[in-house]
């Protein structure tokens, strides 16, 4: 097992929120477990998507970005949230954004993802966000029923990502 390191508020491995076992316990993002992610987001999602798990999320963003380990079975890593906060133009609101999130196939449906949310949720409290913004594609609903259960809204953007390219933009007010 790793050794704790402290994170961004000089607390340690913690353990996540009261609906998931004990034994999962949550910390920052090394450099090795970016690698490690690297080399299982693709069947963890079940196709291409480690185009999007880009460095940036480890040596800019690192401040924010969580793992999850089992520490019952020698800190296994079965989780991770890629994240940021972000002072946008124009309202100047301060956002947590949400950008991709992933969970070992034998580890989901155990709250493990709710619980990386609440955490990064009180991380933007306390940096001072307004907001939680989440991105996803039109027909995702998997994704879009875990955020509405987490007291997301979303609404359709038609060139979010370029011309003909909507997106769902999820949005949680703090």
């Amino acid at each position: 097992m790793r050794k704790p390191v402290a994170d961004a508020d000089n607390t340690l491995d913690r353990p996540l929120f009261a609906q998931t076992p004990p034994n999962l316990k949550s910390r920052p993002i090394t450099k090795a477990d970016f690698d490690m992610i690297v080399q299982v987001v693709d069947h963890w999602w079940g196709g291409p998507i480690a185009v999007l798990v880009h460095p940036i999320f480890f040596y800019e963003f690192g401040r924010w970005a969580r793992v999850v380990e089992d520490t019952a079975r020698d800190g296994r890593f079965v989780g991770f949230m890629l994240g940021f906060v972000v002072q946008p133009v124009g309202d100047g609101v301060a956002v947590g954004y949400l950008h991709l999130v992933g969970i070992d196939p034998e580890y989901r449906r155990r709250g493990v993802a709710r619980a990386l949310y609440e955490d990064f949720r009180a991380t933007c409290v306390r940096e001072g966000c307004r907001r939680m913004k989440a991105i996803t594609t039109v027909g995702n609903e998997a994704s879009v029923r875990f955020h509405q259960a987490l007291g997301f809204t979303s609404h359709e953007e038609p060139d979010y990502a370029g011309p003909g390219r909507k997106r769902l933009v999820m949005t949680l007010d703090l």
